[in-house]
């Protein structure tokens, strides 16, 4: 029977594609239009002469949504939230700080007017990292609040009491969603209502775990009465709707919201939750129509959902559970395999790899776990991407999103249960245009599975890579001096 499409609103079904090919797709920075010239100047000092096509994209699409600075104008003309979905490693970050940062320029007052949400502690560093080099300078103040600091010293990064009532410290606001929460409800003075600027970065992952709760919170407190201030009951907001000759009286800050994902949900009533207003798609994930030699045109791949980076090659290895670790050590000792990250699917399996690969001896071995303390998960990518570290063994939690320079390899050494979490470990390879090798280690049981979610997805250049029992046969002997050892220890 033929399946029954879900029907997708037109945006969905009709979005802005953005070019997937990275390298042939350079836009020089001065070729994108409406650029302030001291960001072009920060972006250069920084080493970026070229946009990725997502940035080419998506820049001129929200600067040109606040043309008319926060304020809407009388006509109610009121900006279309933005949806963004491309590969990890596309450059999605600066596609929004770009933009925010000039448009906040000139404001005199400071008030919280862009609220970055993110899943984890380390892509909020991230992000703050790079709004801090480009607001260097312009006197914009950006605060991290992602629980790394106590709750108090938090509080007086955000706000300061004064005779007249509380002033907000920060313009732009980048945070994870229990904290923010914490602070919405607890912190006086913490005001949202005139947040021009909602960014969800990782939108899928933040609607799937239930942060549902954390983006209504904002939105109620972006619409809240401020009780303190009655000056401003000039730019009282209303919640968007039909312009009513009250509602477009007084001019108001609209709330824009944009959502960045590798893996955007298509799934409308997934979206509808987000309560969007008249949004637009930019996309990298489609298929491409072929013209074959006969002129007849082909839908290539017409269910691609997911777009992989270009210079990633997959395998996956049909592997018995005894011979996992062999392999593992096979590829790094006698394939001389080096950068390479490795993901299991829980804190335990990846702390025992940990111990049996320090056991065995002779690599140089981290785990990467939400048990260590940050600052010892940034001494680690640091000594990764120096290459002191040859093999970072990691589950899916930690590794999200985070940004680890020189990826040689993926390894699945647990193959993984979702597409989605595929398509977002291997794309710790292969960033920014390089070329990276995911390798899957499959279970024979699994295989068939395996191979059938990679398919539905329109993944079909995965090749099958068997390693011979022979040439596990050399390690067996210390791997099993190696386990003895571990048992010790454990016990």
């Amino acid at each position: 029977s033929p399946q029954v499409q879900p029907f997708l609103p037109q945006w969905l079904a009709q979005p802005k594609r953005v070019q997937k090919r990275i390298k042939d797709n350079l836009c020089p920075i001065r070729d994108v239009p409406g650029i302030h010239p001291r960001l072009l100047k920060k972006l250069q000092m920084n080493g970026i002469e070229s946009f990725f096509p997502v940035q080419a994209e998506v820049i001129p699409a929200i600067l040109q949504s606040a043309s008319n600075g926060f304020l809407v104008g009388r006509g109610g003309y009121r900006p279309k939230d933005i949806c963004v979905s491309a590969p990890t490693g596309s450059g999605k970050t600066l596609a929004f700080v770009i933009p925010i940062v000039q448009v906040l320029l000139d404001r005199v007052v400071c008030h919280v007017r862009a609220l970055v949400v993110l899943p984890t502690k380390e892509l909020a560093q991230q992000v703050s990292k790079v709004f801090n080099i480009y607001t260097d300078g312009t006197g914009l103040k950006v605060v991290l609040i992602t629980g790394q600091r106590s709750f108090a010293k938090e509080q007086e990064m955000l706000v300061q009491k004064k005779v007249t009532g509380y002033c907000s410290l920060a313009d732009i606001v980048v945070a994870t969603p229990g904290r923010l929460t914490d602070h919405i409800r607890q912190t006086p003075g913490f005001s949202l209502t005139q947040l021009r600027f909602l960014i969800i970065d990782e939108a899928d992952r933040m609607i799937d775990d239930m942060h549902q709760d954390c983006l209504n919170q904002i939105v109620k407190a972006a619409f809240q009465v401020d009780d303190d201030s009655g000056s401003n009951m000039l730019f009282q907001r209303t919640k968007p709707g039909p312009i009513t000759a009250a509602s477009s009286c007084s001019p108001q800050i609209p709330l824009q919201k944009l959502l960045f994902s590798a893996t955007l949900t298509q799934d409308p009533e997934k979206l509808q939750q987000l309560d969007l207003f008249q949004p637009r798609l930019f996309t990298s994930v489609y298929s491409e129509k072929k013209t074959l030699e006969d002129g007849t045109e082909t839908e290539q791949d017409a269910n691609n959902k997911y777009t992989l980076p270009e210079g990633l090659s997959q395998c996956y290895v049909p592997c018995d559970l005894n011979s996992k670790p062999l392999l593992l050590l096979y590829f790094m000792l006698t394939m001389k395999f080096t950068r390479v990250l490795c993901f299991t699917n829980s804190r335990e399996a990846s702390h025992r790899l940990f111990l049996l690969v320090q056991a065995f001896g002779g690599v140089t071995v981290a785990e990467f776990s939400s048990r260590l303390p940050p600052s010892e998960r940034q001494r680690t990518i640091k000594e990764f991407e120096q290459g002191k570290i040859q093999l970072l063994i990691s589950t899916d939690a930690t590794a999200r999103g985070i940004d680890v320079k020189g990826v040689n390899y993926v390894i699945n050494y647990d193959a993984p249960q979702f597409i989605r979490t595929y398509i977002h470990r291997v794309g710790r390879t292969a960033r920014a245009g390089k070329a990276g090798v995911a390798f899957s280690l499959v279970l024979r049981i699994q295989e068939r599975r395996f191979v059938r979610m990679l398919r539905d997805a329109g993944i079909r250049d995965i090749t099958k890579h068997p390693v011979k029992g022979r040439s596990l046969k050399p390690l067996v002997q210390q791997y099993e001096g190696a386990l003895c050892k571990l048992e010790k220890t454990v016990k």
